[in-house]
């Protein structure tokens, strides 16, 4: 194996790009855990198979190895059972996960934008491949030459998988809040008086914060109870929680925390009650009258690893 100390200018580069390229894995695969280790593997072979030439930007290189061990990682996570429904794992900080090179201005998606929950909920509808694409082309702000190159593919295909995956993200973009500081505060408005309503019992004032086509996602991965199935509509999802606080009652510790990008409601319990999770994150999605359109319950273990 070639050491660290043989090949400093890999080893240099990979120390500098290491969170730009976490946070590219991130991206790709939607787990914290998959990202962790798509870096390693990155390093493994930096280490072991360094490019031939060293005088060349080494970043390029880097983003190469890491999106196809990405890849290869999101293909396998989608190859294997889930109990439920799947969803990305929440992480706290978004800001230092580097995206787009310095000077780099016309991404069609901003940084925090490219990290936040509702944008990798949607990259979840697209191929493996597709995603590659749209977050090199769209994220990384590269040129379809460059794509191509990084991902083994012909431009052709490169511009055929890109125009694809944009008609599959078109519904994302379509209800998209790129301004971030302002969706912060209406999300966590719209969240605290949502789950004020719960806690007080009041159905009507709950259903009031939601959107009439309002969607719950359950993620307790097989681990913990939770719903099988998406819960749909303000009065399903407004008695799902009341029969929840009926269940386990109120938590012992509660606190408003920025996941993603945006406010989030991680809730614990002192003890757990017949196989609930004794801690759960509460997130939400507001539209543009910040009326809540999605609503994200998660207890799996190794989804919350990265909320302290």
């Amino acid at each position: 194996m070639t050491s660290m100390a043989q090949s400093p200018p890999v080893a240099t580069a990979f120390r500098e790009h290491r969170r730009m390229l976490w946070g590219l894995a991130y991206r790709m695969t939607g787990s914290a855990a998959d990202a962790d280790d798509v870096v390693q593997e990155t390093f493994a072979r930096a280490v072991e198979r360094p490019p031939a030439r060293t005088d060349e930007p080494l970043r390029p290189w880097l983003v190469q190895v890491a999106v196809n061990v990405a890849r290869d990682a999101l293909r396998r996570r989608k190859r294997r059972g889930y109990v439920g429904p799947w969803l990305p794992s929440p992480v706290e900080g978004v800001d230092d996960l580097a995206g787009p090179p310095a000077g780099a201005t016309d991404a069609r998606y901003e940084l925090r934008e490219s990290a936040s929950y509702a944008f990798l909920v949607a990259l979840e509808a697209l191929a493996p491949r597709q995603r590659a694409v749209l977050l090199l082309r769209d994220v990384l702000d590269y040129s379809v030459r460059e794509a191509a190159e990084a991902l083994g593919l012909s431009e052709p295909n490169v511009k055929t998988m890109h125009h694809r995956a944009r008609r599959v993200m078109a519904s994302y973009d379509a209800t998209r809040r790129p301004s971030m500081a302002e969706l912060a505060a209406e999300t966590r408005s719209a969240l605290e008086r949502f789950l004020g309503a719960i806690m007080s019992q009041d159905a009507a004032a709950a259903q009031a914060c939601l959107a009439d086509g309002a969607r719950l996602v359950s993620d307790g991965g097989g681990e913990f109870r939770a719903a099988l199935r998406p819960v749909l509509g303000p009065d399903r999802i407004t008695r799902f929680f009341l029969g929840l606080t009926r269940k386990i009652g109120v938590p012992a510790r509660f606190e408003v925390r920025t996941l993603n990008g945006l406010p989030a409601l991680v809730m614990e319990y002192d003890r757990p009650h017949d196989r609930w999770a004794r801690r759960f994150v509460v997130r939400c999605d507001v539209d543009s009258r910040g009326a809540i359109h999605a609503v994200h319950v998660l207890s799996a273990s190794a989804k919350l690893a990265r909320v302290a």
